[in-house]
């Protein structure tokens, strides 16, 4: 079907066809920019919660993000601050990232409400649902700030 419509033609049209005949995917440069510092960031978040991930407890490097709290581009001043962060393994950061999650200022992650229509999915209740209203596991130091919990909640959280 994507192929009949990249060439504005009918499912009948196309019937068989030659994979090469595809287009080509290609490549461009860009001017990027890079968030300087971020290194020393994740370093920080990371050995502040034992290289685990604090809804989870997964261990492996290579799946930990720092993950802020407040993002980025929402507050200058907190960019590089320990105390806005938190070591999520990659989909709970997605997920905390795009508001689906969030961690209270009591320290209790909150699941919103846009899995109900998911949940007889195995995955959404393993990877999701089962952590509603549980504490996340706290770091040894910087210890994440309540008002910027509070203000991914109130700000970011789909509830």
């Amino acid at each position: 079907m994507l192929i009949a419509q990249f060439q504005s033609k009918s499912l009948e049209e196309i019937g068989e066809f030659d994979l090469d005949s595809l287009p080509v995917g290609k490549e461009r440069e860009a001017l990027i920019k890079i968030r300087v510092n971020q290194s020393f960031f994740r370093s920080t978040i990371l050995s502040s919660y034992n290289q685990k991930c604090c809804i989870t407890g997964l261990s492996i490097p290579d799946f930990l993000v720092a993950s802020h709290i407040v993002p980025w581009k929402a507050n200058e001043l907190n960019r590089l601050n320990p105390h806005n962060g938190l070591c999520l393994n990659s989909i709970h950061d997605k997920a905390f990232d795009r508001g689906f999650i969030t961690v209270t200022p009591d320290f209790k992650i909150l699941v919103s409400k846009y899995f109900d229509d998911y949940s007889n999915d195995f995955a959404v209740r393993d990877f999701f649902l089962k952590f509603q209203k549980q504490s996340i596991i706290l770091p040894d130091k910087f210890l994440p700030s309540k008002d910027f919990l509070d203000w991914h909640y109130v700000n970011l959280f789909k509830q």
